[in-house]
């Protein structure tokens, strides 16, 4: 039987392996940092009748530029944004492989502080960029001056900045992208996946886009609009980054039926987002929780969190699973994380945990 091995793929992709997380069919499902909440209904109701008027065309191309959906999106994040400062893709995963296709590519470098989202890394090796993986400070954070000193060896073409960060929830403080914004000469991505589920006060870096052409701020509806069955990501940036991306994205990239759906989503947003503080809730319960039973929990302004094992972790994993409740294993030795979930769901992660981490 053939393999991968026997195919002519390129050589730097030899040994590498795609991503993915264990989709299994159990009772409580807490390892993909998906909204628990199912769509409301009124919500529900709209995205059937924004996508029942787009079938009878489908037989022409959609609006490859997403005009109508990227000005909702611009109406959304507000900041004085407009439509040309904001462009829409296949979720931010897409997004940030077109800023990689378009700023960083074969002879070119890209930057990121690790433990951080494991995409970054296959995304550069998709488009042919060295990927250079820089570490986080032991609590997860990153001191300003490190990060410019890792700038300033390495002299990178994309630089890749997570707030709050994937998978130890931590919102970076300001001082850390102004720091990079001020060393960096080439494109600084800052990931804000999961911007909505920060603490009060944790700014974000759209108030700093102005200033600087050169940053771009990536988003996702997957997370607190519970749209990740949808998959819409976004970025707002200059617009001349926006017009740079469309010299590299496909042709008709999003189908007319995924920007109905997504415009009606973003119209109903204040349905869709009440979920927020629920899960919120949910978090800085299993937050406190299980620090109250001694057990190191990082800090979160996400709707996820990443706690500490005493045993191997990959045990621990299969111990919560054979419990019924499925949470991720990102790699990190020692560490395991959860999605906070609905109330139910989160008490059955926290009655296993009892059992398991006592």
């Amino acid at each position: 039987m053939t393999t991968i091995d026997d195919l002519p793929i390129r050589d730097d992709l030899r040994g590498k392996s795609p991503y993915g997380a264990p989709q299994l069919d159990v009772a409580v499902r807490l390892n993909t940092n998906e909204n628990s909440y199912p769509v409301p209904e009124d919500v529900v109701e709209a995205i059937g009748k924004a996508v029942q008027a787009e079938l009878r065309d489908l037989n022409r191309y959609p609006d490859r530029d997403a005009v109508a959906l990227r000005t909702e999106l611009a109406s959304y994040l507000g900041h004085g944004l407009s439509t040309t400062n904001v462009w829409a893709a296949n979720g931010s995963n897409e997004v940030q492989q077109q800023l990689l296709q378009t700023f960083a590519g074969p002879g070119r470098k890209a930057l990121g502080f690790g433990p951080s989202y494991s995409m970054h890394p296959l995304l550069a090796a998709g488009t042919g960029t060295e990927w250079i993986g820089a570490l986080r400070d032991p609590d997860f954070g990153l001191d300003p001056a490190r990060a410019v000193a890792e700038i300033e060896k390495h002299d990178p073409d994309v630089i890749f900045l997570c707030s709050p960060n994937n998978p130890t929830g931590t919102a970076l403080d300001p001082a850390v992208v102004d720091a990079v914004l001020g060393a960096a000469k080439g494109m600084v991505i800052v990931d804000e996946a999961y911007t909505e589920f920060a603490r009060p006060g944790t700014p974000s870096a759209l108030t700093l886009l102005p200033e600087h052409p050169r940053l771009v701020v990536s988003r996702t509806m997957s997370k607190a609009f519970g749209f990740a069955g949808g998959r819409l990501g976004y970025l707002a940036a200059d617009p001349a980054v926006v017009d740079a991306v469309q010299l590299v994205r496909l042709p008709y990239h999003l189908s007319s039926i995924t920007q109905a759906a997504a415009r009606a989503a973003v119209v109903h947003r204040d349905s869709l987002l009440v979920t927020v503080e629920a899960i919120k809730e949910q978090r800085d319960r299993i937050v406190t929780t299980l620090r109250s039973r001694g057990v190191k929990v990082a800090d979160s302004d996400a709707n996820f969190v990443l706690f500490a094992t005493a045993d191997d972790q990959k045990a621990v994993w299969q111990a919560f699973l054979d419990r019924g409740v499925l949470i991720r294993d990102v790699g990190l030795t020692g560490w395991l994380r959860v999605t906070a979930g609905t109330e139910s769901e989160t008490s059955a992660f926290l009655n296993a945990a009892e059992e398991i981490l006592s």
